[in-house]
């Protein structure tokens, strides 16, 4: 396809191309990330359509049968090859089984086993996609990797930054605080300026095999699984009690305190007069996991906490600053001050926060700019226990 042909093309979509554009991508190689959604072959799709000299990669970090008896990945990969072969794309598989057990999913479940709330989609992406796989990728002769993450790359003064994408309820820099700047120089983010509906416009006007396909969810690269019963493969646990945190009152039985997390509500299965009930505490040692009544109880809320394991896009910034953070993904960018106390960053949000989980990761941005971010350490006193 030639350039007058592609530049039509992509106009339709809102993708501007210019000659010179055209021809500088002609020289370059990428290798685009294929998983078994959307957003990867379309974005395979735009970098051909841009001129780059473009190659599929798909990896393989799970082999297990799910629920259904099937193996996800080799259902995955069957579309891989559809996409790649009808858009004239050569493609690559590679198994990286081994790495994400020993580097994603042992972590995982020894957070776990500490009654900790990780979050392997940020370990994943830091340990797996943009380390072996980017290596992979290099070894392979690509100038960059592509990836069909919702974010972009914005150079500014000579550097790379990580930058929210267009669509804000697609945006995964919270997933992705944890890449360096050498790291993000060579990446693109294909899909980054398209809204959702734009890319499945996409995907359905060249008849991509997976254009009506729904977005992943559940474990990385692991999907959607009956949690409690996956997790009982790989951790030993008992039942303990459901403890009332205002009263000690003993609210039930539950299936072993790794399977909760600092607010939640589903699940726990405490019936009777009022309520919700939810998660606001666990003890390890006793295996009891302390509830608390309404989703606005103040032992759910805390307006300070410390993190530490600190990754930062760029240079590390000049301490304090004043910044927005998310401490969860689904959740609006808050106000807040960053303090470094030493080994450990303090947190002070502007207004309390609700069920900020330790192990969990929280991300600073300047506008739509990534800052970095760390991993949850502590959190100060709630507003119940100050009140005590």
């Amino acid at each position: 396809m030639d350039f007058e042909q592609s530049k039509k093309k992509l106009e339709k979509y809102g993708i501007e191309l210019t000659l010179e554009q055209y021809k500088h991508n002609q020289n370059k190689t990428v290798i685009c990330g294929m998983s078994g959604g959307v957003d990867s072959y379309v974005s395979v799709l735009v970098l051909k359509l841009q001129g780059y000299n473009t190659f599929g990669l798909f990896m393989r970090n799970w082999e297990e049968n799910d629920e259904n008896g099937v193996c996800a990945a080799e259902e995955d990969f069957k579309d891989v090859i559809k996409v790649c072969e009808k858009i004239d794309v050569p493609y690559y598989s590679v198994d990286f089984t081994k790495e994400y057990w020993d580097k994603v999913f042992s972590n995982f479940l020894e957070e776990y086993k500490e009654g900790h709330t990780p979050n392997p989609d940020i370990l994943c992406n830091k340990e797996i996609k943009f380390n072996v796989f980017f290596q992979k990728a290099k070894e392979l002769g690509a100038d960059y990797l592509a990836t069909g993450h919702y974010c972009r790359k914005v150079v500014e003064g000579g550097r790379s930054c990580l930058v929210k994408g267009v669509d804000k309820g697609k945006d995964q820099t919270y997933f992705l605080y944890t890449m360096q700047e050498k790291v993000l120089d060579e990446v693109l983010f294909p899909v980054g300026d398209l809204p959702k509906k734009v890319v499945r416009e996409i995907a359905a006007d060249f008849e991509l095999a997976t254009s009506a396909k729904k977005d992943s969810t559940g474990i990385c690269f692991i999907g959607e699984r009956n949690f409690k019963e996956f997790l009982s493969n790989y951790i030993k646990s008992q039942a303990g009690e459901f403890v009332n945190l205002e009263n000690n009152q003993k609210m039930g039985a539950h299936s072993g305190y790794c399977f909760y997390t600092i607010g939640q509500r589903k699940g726990l299965g405490i019936g009777g007069p009022g309520g919700p009930w939810f998660v606001a505490g666990k003890d390890v040692e006793t295996n009891t996991v302390y509830v608390v009544e309404g989703e606005k109880h103040p032992a759910l809320y805390s307006q300070t906490l410390w993190f530490n394991e600190p990754s930062w896009v760029g240079d590390e910034p000049n301490f304090p600053i004043k910044c927005k953070a998310k401490a969860r993904y689904r959740q609006p960018d808050q106000d807040c001050t960053v303090y470094k106390e030493g080994d450990l960053y303090r947190v002070e949000f502007e207004v309390p926060q609700r069920a900020i989980a330790l192990r969990q990761s929280v991300v600073f941005y300047d506008g739509e700019i990534c800052l970095g971010g760390g991993v949850i350490h502590k959190t100060g006193p709630t507003l119940f226990e100050q009140k005590a």
